[in-house]
């Protein structure tokens, strides 16, 4: 747990020092002309080998733009999803984001209303698409100012069957593993029966599975942690 917090590495921090140190006595060799105001900035921990990816939110949210621009719903809602993915999606279709906390930015086709997903600001039967990708696991858990309440992520996938019209569409990912468990305050982690089970109003049209680098068309608990993706449609 510690390791979340207290992440100074000496020699990693050394020799990224060292690095700089001989980046910044050539760049001041090779330096010709004094027109610019010169301030040092160091950047120490973007020089990989990779480019640095996030690899659920990669996958999961190619997936569900993907679902949706096929479906191209005269309106999609999303509730709690990564703000950065769901501003690119609504230059491709009207979208309106949820959350309980405001959004400081505005853009058009995007509109953002401020809701819990335990009481979504819809009637009944009233989205016809909706998402909520890696949000219903942190529900009651206190994380993002949230009420404590062991039953929230059930409830809130209540709230989004609620709203979904007969026939609708719910995207939805939730992280997987090979039992049920609380990872307190970070989030839940769900089996895929349970998951089954808690979209009792829905039928399960597509499933797909993040593990590490990888993903899949199956659930694999014998890999333990991972993210599930699921599109359902409400009966």
């Amino acid at each position: 747990m510690l390791g979340e917090y207290f992440r100074f590495r000496p020699i990693r921090f050394c020799r990224n020092i060292f690095w700089f140190l001989g980046d910044l006595l050539l760049f001041c060799k090779k330096r010709v002309t004094r027109d610019a105001v010169f301030v040092l900035q160091p950047m120490l921990e973007d020089r990989s080998e990779f480019t640095p990816v996030d690899p659920v939110y990669f996958y999961q949210d190619a997936w569900a733009a993907r679902h949706i621009f096929r479906m191209r719903p005269s309106r999609h809602v999303d509730v709690g999803s990564s703000a950065k993915t769901i501003g690119i999606l609504s230059q491709f279709v009207p979208l309106t984001m949820v959350d309980i906390r405001p959004l400081p930015v505005t853009l058009k086709n995007l509109t953002f209303l401020k809701g819990s997903i335990l009481k979504l600001p819809f009637q009944d039967g009233d989205v016809e698409s909706i998402s909520s990708l890696c949000v219903v696991e942190h529900i009651g858990l206190g994380r993002y100012g949230d009420t404590i309440d062991p039953l929230g992520t059930c409830k809130g996938i209540k709230e989004l069957m609620r709203v979904t019209k007969k026939g609708g569409t719910i995207l939805f990912s939730v992280p997987v593993n090979s039992e049920n468990t609380v990872h307190f305050n970070a989030h839940r982690s769900f089996t895929r029966n349970q998951i089954i089970e808690m979209f009792d109003l829905c039928r399960l049209k597509e499933e797909q599975y993040i593990y590490e680098l990888t993903m899949c068309d199956s659930y694999q608990p014998d890999k333990g942690f991972g993210t599930g993706l699921f599109l359902f449609k409400k009966k």
